[in-house]
């Protein structure tokens, strides 16, 4: 079985040594199709291959590939399920797609839970206004006392203590 290599070094320089502004994106295209094949330590050939079963998607620069970082992992993770786990191309696509639906599902994930937060944060703050607008004028009652509605005396409200021995 071959071993593939693995990319040492700076991809930021590389990007710099191809005259392009490091941004640090790993989806920015830089290489061409020859640099990219042995970064990835594949044929040139390959990568067309894969292009054109839909597993890899370089950009187009003035109508030529140019690979990304990303495509360069890409391209390795088809190796190693190709060659080390046995799987097939269209095995590989499959695989490829439920990676990419399940970032999608993880990103909804995401944005329906910082919804849930707002959501919560929202809820709060019109408990904490509600809980302002009491009055608290409640009255304790001791133990053992009955409250009744008074009979017509609107000066002391409707309600009156009675104690035990009014009852």
């Amino acid at each position: 079985m071959k071993e593939r290599r693995k990319k040492t070094g700076n991809p930021e320089a590389g990007a710099e040594r191809a005259g392009g502004e490091t941004r640090g994106r790993s989806d920015e295209p830089l290489y061409v199709i020859s640099v990219a094949a042995r970064l990835a330590d594949v044929h040139p050939q390959t990568l067309r291959i894969y292009e054109r079963k839909g597993l890899l998607s370089p950009a187009r620069v003035r109508n030529r590939r140019r690979y990304s970082e990303a495509d360069i992992e890409q391209c390795r993770l088809i190796q190693e399920l190709t060659q080390d786990m046995g799987i097939n191309l269209a095995g590989v696509k499959m695989i490829l797609d439920l990676q990419r639906s399940l970032e999608v599902m993880r990103g909804r994930i995401r944005a329906l839970e910082e919804e849930l937060e707002e959501a919560r944060r929202e809820m709060e703050e019109r408990v904490r206004m509600v809980r302002e607008s009491f009055r608290n004028d409640i009255v304790p009652v001791p133990r053992g006392e009955l409250m009744l509605p008074r009979q017509a005396n609107p000066f002391l409200g409707t309600w009156a203590r009675r104690g035990p021995e009014e009852r």
